[in-house]
């Protein structure tokens, strides 16, 4: 059996439920990665922004191809809401701490691993602990699961801020990390590398900016600021972004490239788009004015994905459907997760 494939629809999802289903549709190629696989999947850290969804298109991926694989979802699951979801869906959940040494004998075991576990948010100030999640625990994932497939999420902050002109980073660029929270990811890479290297680990480095949805991503971030009649920072004067449906798929996808090297790939929309351009369409999808603070700089933090689409294909849902769905998303006051991307710091600082 093959993964089926449902055409993503014009029409904006209208409800969390609808958005969470087309959150996780599984796309082509998804089911047959995972049963290859030949056990069960495992992702740490599964109860984030990505986290569940993803959970859930591998669920259904599998289930599609006649896989009876477990997908196992690892994480503190501070919201028991979230946990009884994945649960109600046939996810096997696991409440654990990574950050605990203690409780990694107690973890499950895998035939692929997704390591999702990362900390941004609040690491100014929190720099300890930013090391700590972003450097000591790969090192103990690492260590438990030796020898087990794995996809590593990783960050095109790891890059360097690069010209408008450049056309974005690739992954034969040397990284260039700018500040701590960046340096930590970098760290985290070279652990699973080294691991790798030391243990046979296969390993894909998937190196992510940025995803979107409705609910949190640099698209929403901007909206959420025009909705509130704040002006909107156009230092950063471009991005690169995709549906975070997309992104899954590729992440899914993605541990078929696993391999004693790792295997190093981008992961964005193909456009790089002007922030500028982004709020004024938002806008104007939302009846409204924006207003502009800052000159545009001349580079900013760029990833080319062009191996991932040469792999994968282009988003399903294309940049500017993606921005309409969430100026009227954001405009008829629906929920935020209230993770902002903090897009706009080009000193590392989040």
């Amino acid at each position: 059996m093959t993964t089926p494939t449902t055409p993503v629809p014009a029409a904006a999802p209208q409800d969390e439920a609808t958005l969470d289903e087309l959150l996780s549709r599984p796309l082509s190629g998804v089911g047959e990665a995972l049963a290859a696989a030949g056990g069960d999947i495992v992702l740490l850290g599964a109860g984030g922004k990505i986290g569940p969804t993803m959970a859930r298109m591998a669920r259904r991926a599998l289930d599609a191809v006649g896989s009876s694989a477990k997908v196992v979802a690892v994480s503190r699951f501070s919201d028991q809401a979230v946990a009884d979801g994945l649960r109600g869906e046939g996810i096997e959940v696991r409440v654990a701490d990574l950050a605990e040494p203690a409780g990694y004998r107690d973890l499950p075991d895998a035939a692929a691993l997704f390591f999702l576990a990362a900390m941004k948010f609040g690491t100014t100030g929190a720099e300890d602990r930013t090391w700590w999640s972003n450097a000591a625990i790969p090192a103990m994932v690492a260590d438990r699961y030796r020898g087990v497939p794995s996809v590593v999420y990783s960050t095109g902050n790891v890059y360097p801020l690069t010209s408008l002109s450049h056309g974005g980073s690739l992954e034969t660029d040397p990284p260039g990390p700018v500040g701590e929270y960046a340096q930590s990811c970098l760290a985290r890479e070279r652990i699973f590398t080294h691991a790798a290297h030391t243990w046979g680990t296969p390993a894909t480095i998937f190196r992510l900016n940025y995803a979107c949805e409705l609910r949190y991503g640099v698209v929403a971030d901007i909206a959420v600021k025009i909705a509130a009649g704040e002006p909107v920072d156009v230092t950063m004067p471009a991005v690169n972004v995709a549906w975070q449906g997309d992104v899954s798929a590729w992440a899914l996808r993605s541990l078929e490239l696993a391999a004693v090297g790792p295997h190093i790939l981008n992961a964005t929309g193909p456009e790089t788009v002007s922030v500028r351009r982004l709020a004024t369409w938002l806008a104007e999808d939302m009846g409204t004015e924006v207003v502009f603070v800052g000159a545009e700089s001349d580079d900013a933090l760029l990833n080319d994905a062009s191996e991932c689409h040469e792999r994968y294909g282009y988003p399903t849902v294309p940049l500017r459907r993606l921005v309409r769905w969430v100026a009227q998303w954001v405009a008829e006051g629906g929920r935020q997760l209230g993770k902002a991307t903090k897009f706009q710091q080009r000193e590392g600082n989040f």
